[in-house]
């Protein structure tokens, strides 16, 4: 059974006999049934009895049935309502707007709506680019889906798929100070989607692709990256790119070993597969073999896009045939965006000494992180019950940022090597571990680190197409 973990934390009321031992007895009770007990509250206390509140943290939805039961089973003790403290802190959704101008005179009214507005109106009529310096657009970002490859559930559709988008915009103001809001477009449809998206661009300063399912998110970035004048992140490709090399960054540090000399197998070549073996091929790993579920890709063999066809051509120098856990063999690192329970101990036990392994199938990882860490001398997963977790929060807030503030269009490989660097230098050496070889998300310099990487690279980006010389090269 997985850990219980707060993402299926319940609120349990109960009536119980007034007792002494009663909170002892509900506490055991959870307890006994594997629970976490987080909280325990008499709510209302009378003579002849109590109801408690009894809040714990359950494995998964049947995890939090069995607990119930238990607590039911107590003699004495009647089960009024159990809450799902997750389903209630969605309840009416995560996100709300608010003015950032005062609005409580006639004054304030005739400057911020008519009839000062129109004044504004006009300048950008006449000065397009001055919506970025006089409106939201300097600091807003749209989170796009189709719904169509969410989280690890699939296609479930725009609305569905909308807490997600919430949630993510709430990261990018929690942890950036961008203001981001979901749009979840009710059609998959590549043609609708650029046109859209292409419609909707005035309002925004940036578009962040999400949960679009493969190869149509290739096509969706590379045309709005060349149509639109905002920059255009594909999440689910680039932030998990740079949070991956981020991590085998202070990986390898740790072992002691170099990108340029490592063998590195990556099971999953869709959209976050595609844009990892893209990233650790710029950074110089020269050994990397993409293996999707029938084993390696084939080099000879005909593709069904062009991205697994650029993956197969550019990659496996050794030219290497054979299931994932034949072509696992002897490697240093294994990454794995794919599915669960693909690998187990014995397999990464045939890895070369000090193998890093990142299991980072959501929420169940390719291979058990317990088994890995038998035989690899760092594990890394997407889940936080876990160490070293690899999750895009520390990459997507700040890159953003950076973006936003750089006033740039244009996302390259080299800010996003830049991006992954100052992740990977926000663990500083002497932090610096097998279990700890990313910073927390919550470390507050991450993010401004990240945003200043990429303004630097920005700008030495555009210092390079400006130089006429260059432009001739």
């Amino acid at each position: 059974m997985a850990a219980p973990s707060p993402g299926y934390s319940i609120t349990v009321r109960a009536e119980a006999p007034a007792a002494i031992d009663t909170t002892g007895t509900l506490a055991a009770a959870v307890a006994d049934a594997g629970g976490a007990l987080t909280a325990l509250d008499v709510v209302e206390s009378r003579a002849q009895g109590l109801v408690v509140d009894v809040t714990c943290n359950a494995s998964d939805a049947d995890h939090a049935e069995r607990i119930t039961a238990a607590i039911a089973a107590v003699p004495g003790v009647k089960v009024r309502k159990v809450s799902d403290r997750t389903f209630l802190l969605h309840l009416g959704g995560k996100l709300e707007v608010n003015p950032k101008v005062p609005l409580k005179h006639r004054d304030d009214l005739s400057r911020a709506y008519t009839p000062g507005v129109a004044r504004v109106c006009l300048a950008i009529a006449a000065n397009p680019e001055d919506a970025r310096r006089l409106t939201i657009k300097r600091n807003t970002v749209a989170v796009v889906t189709d719904g169509s490859a969410v989280l690890g559930l699939g296609n479930i559709g725009p609305a569905a798929a909308l807490p997600v988008m919430e949630g993510k915009a709430a990261l990018f103001k929690r942890f950036a100070g961008v203001d981001a809001w979901p749009v979840c477009l009710d059609t998959q449809d590549t043609e609708e989607i650029i046109s859209i998206v292409k419609a909707l661009a005035p309002v925004y300063g940036g578009v962040n692709l999400e949960d679009i399912s493969a190869p149509r998110c290739f096509e969706i970035e590379r045309r709005l990256r060349d149509e639109l004048d905002i920059p255009v992140f594909h999440d689910d490709q680039h932030g998990t790119a740079i949070v991956v090399m981020a991590a085998l960054t202070n990986a390898l540090r740790v072992v002691g070993k170099d990108i340029g000399d490592v063998r590195i197998v990556v099971s999953g070549v869709g959209a976050a597969g595609h844009a990892i073996i893209r990233l650790l091929d710029a950074q110089g790993a020269t050994d990397i073999v993409g293996c999707d579920r029938h084993g390696a890709l084939d080099p000879d063999a005909e593709h069904r896009d062009e991205f697994r066809g650029w993956i197969a051509s550019n990659t496996n120098p050794r030219r290497v045939r054979g299931t994932l856990k034949e072509v696992l063999a002897g490697a240093d690192v294994f990454v794995g965006v794919s599915a669960p329970n693909l690998l187990d101990g014995d397999d990464v036990a045939t890895m070369a000494p000090d193998a890093i392994v990142f299991a980072l199938a959501n929420p169940d990882p390719e291979v058990d992180p317990v088994a890995a860490s038998r035989h690899a001398a760092v594990v890394a997963t997407g889940r936080s019950d876990y160490a070293n977790q690899i999750n895009n929060v520390l990459a997507f807030p700040g890159f953003f940022r950076g973006l936003l503030d750089a006033g740039v269009s244009d996302i390259t490989d080299d800010m996003m090597i830049a991006a992954a660097t100052a992740i990977a230098n926000c663990v500083h050496r002497d932090e610096l571990n097998a279990s700890y070889i990313v910073p927390s998300v919550f470390d507050p310099d991450v993010a401004p680190a990240v945003a200043a990487a990429v303004r630097h690279a920005a700008g030495a980006h555009e210092r390079h197409t400006d130089d006429p010389e260059d432009a001739h090269a």
